[in-house]
């Protein structure tokens, strides 16, 4: 049986094996920006379950735009060594190596989840204990009980392009083949497209048209460093609870495929603290942003990714088979069960559901689906007296 959700697919010159994407989910495990052996395991391991792309988390270029001192970054050649064996291990197990750019602008500088995600009165900065310092378009806090920025300089801003440059560089010495750029939950980019957050007077604030031109910039910077045949993907906040509009997304979507963008991957939220965005007025439900992919891939005749509460097989074949959306990007389900693509070609009937993984767990796991119990057995005991089940003992 052949689905979309196991249809290969070119993304430009990189080849995908199949729709299923390991969404890009901050682990917070970094130590100075640098990337720890539990990175390799993690992302080893669900590139090892058969996921077509692995996306890497929010990957820095500024250390001032780390959403907690424990991001990865990638602000210097120091910290090649460790994002290249990241992947080096994805591709081994036959997924495609992706990795996300961002930077979290007036929402930096918190403590990790589990320590409450609070902003921090201060901290030493993350590349040479210099103290860390809060930019943004504007000089406006997030939100009440959230500490001011600085607004960015013109100088400023263009050394913050020239550094998503150097970072694209590192990007390709490291060996990844996918490039996501963050502009959404608030982050800087995020900041720079709402009129809520850019109260600028100069050619970077204002009409939409200048609000645009940051992201503008740093995509055409990129671009300049970034191979022609390798795809580059876009995150926004399709809507967010400032106001933001998934009309304004297509507009955006239009405009920003121009300089050089393959996929919109569609996302909702973050403008506010404690902001949560629903679909369309209807509460947060199993794939509750696909219908945002749709409206941005059908009005800005390009290619999205869905992403949002993609638990089911069958949800995810049926959002690529409605057109709501060409890839299916799932976060904390794979954290839930990292073999999520095996699973689900088991369950959409997929021929040699196991062949996508390595031959550790494929030769084992069809000799256990191969188990002839002369049909379910009604029991465990049952199960276990049937004389036919081959042995599962390794040589």
């Amino acid at each position: 049986m052949q689905t979309l959700l196991f249809t290969p697919m070119d993304l430009r010159g990189v080849h995908v094996r199949n729709r299923i994407v390991v969404s890009p989910m901050l682990t917070y495990a970094a130590v100075n920006g640098y990337v720890q052996d539990m990175h390799t395991i993690h992302y080893g391991k669900l590139a090892y379950g058969g996921a077509g792309l692995v996306m890497v988390e929010s990957t820095k270029a500024d250390p001032r735009g780390a959403s907690t001192p424990r991001d990865l970054g990638i602000w210097k050649d120091d910290f090649l060594p460790g994002l290249t064996k990241i992947a080096d291990t994805i591709k081994a197990y036959g997924a495609v190596a992706g990795i996300q750019l961002g930077h979290s602008g007036r929402k930096a500088r918190r403590s990790v989840p589990w320590e409450g995600r609070t902003p921090l009165a201060s901290h030493p900065g993350l590349d040479h204990g210099e103290e860390w310092e809060l930019v943004a378009p504007s000089e406006i806090a997030h939100s009440n009980g959230w500490y001011m920025p600085r607004a960015l300089s013109i100088d400023d801003i263009e050394t913050l392009i020239e550094g998503y440059g150097a970072a694209v560089e590192r990007v390709k010495k490291a060996g990844f083949d996918v490039l996501e750029l963050h502009a959404a939950h608030g982050y800087l980019l995020h900041q720079f497209l709402s009129p809520v957050a850019n109260q600028r007077t100069d050619k970077y604030g204002g009409s939409d048209e200048n609000r645009l031109r940051f992201a503008r910039e740093v995509l055409d910077r990129i671009r300049q460093s970034w191979p022609d045949d390798k795809p580059l993907f876009l995150r926004v906040s399709a809507v967010d609870e400032a106001g933001w509009l998934v009309e304004d997304s297509a507009r955006v979507a239009r405009a920003l495929k121009e300089h050089g963008v393959d996929v919109i991957d569609c996302s909702s939220g973050g403008m506010t603290p404690g902001g949560s965005t629903v679909n369309f007025g209807a509460p947060a439900g199993y794939g509750y942003q696909a219908p945002y992919a749709e409206y941005v891939r059908k009005h800005a005749d390009v290619m999205t990714m869905a992403v949002g509460l993609i638990i089911h097989a069958d949800q995810a074949e049926a959002i690529l088979q409605s057109g709501q959306a060409d890839l299916v990007a799932l976060g904390r389900e794979m954290l839930n069960n990292p073999n999520w693509p095996m699973d689900a070609a088991t369950k959409l009937g997929i021929d040699d559901p196991y062949s996508m993984v390595p031959p550790l767990y494929s030769f084992y796991l069809q000799k256990r689906m191969q188990a002839d119990f002369g049909g379910r057995p009604s029991t465990w005991r049952e199960g276990i007296e049937t004389e036919s089940v081959p042995s599962d003992d390794a040589d």
